[in-house]
């Protein structure tokens, strides 16, 4: 777990290079799933508003209630024009064909358009984070 936690940390600090830019879309519910302790979320959320707070970086919430363009998908991770990264239960799938990349990329710029960004996405990651007590 700590070799885990130590090659997360390895990879966010990627997140630091202001020539570098990054888009993160993640739904409300997740600032509140409880897959590890309270201690371990807190540090989470409170990196997550440090990351939100970053010139290169622009976090999205899609907020509990948002009317849904674009359903729930796993997790992906779009690098470039040319790749995504798709997390299933058992593998990382990374798609390169240019039809299926253009799909994803599409999925993105919907769920993009329904999150909350700036002071409400904060806020919102906020209130999760005194949620915790």
């Amino acid at each position: 777990m700590e070799q885990a936690v130590q090659a997360r940390l390895d990879r966010s600090r990627v997140l630091n290079d202001a020539g570098r830019q990054f888009a993160l879309i993640l739904e409300e519910a997740v600032l509140y799933y409880g897959v590890c302790d309270d201690e371990a979320l807190a540090g989470q959320l409170d990196h997550l508003l440090g990351v939100s707070s970053l010139p290169n970086v622009s976090v999205g919430i899609i907020p509990f209630r948002a009317c849904r363009t674009v359903w729930p998908l796993e997790a992906f991770y779009a690098f470039d024009d040319n790749l995504v990264a798709v997390e299933t239960l058992t593998a990382e799938i990374n798609v390169t064909a240019p039809g299926e990349v253009r799909t994803y990329l599409r999925a993105f710029a919907g769920l993009a358009g329904i999150a909350v960004r700036g002071a409400e996405a904060r806020s919102r990651i906020a209130k999760a984070r005194s949620a915790l007590g």
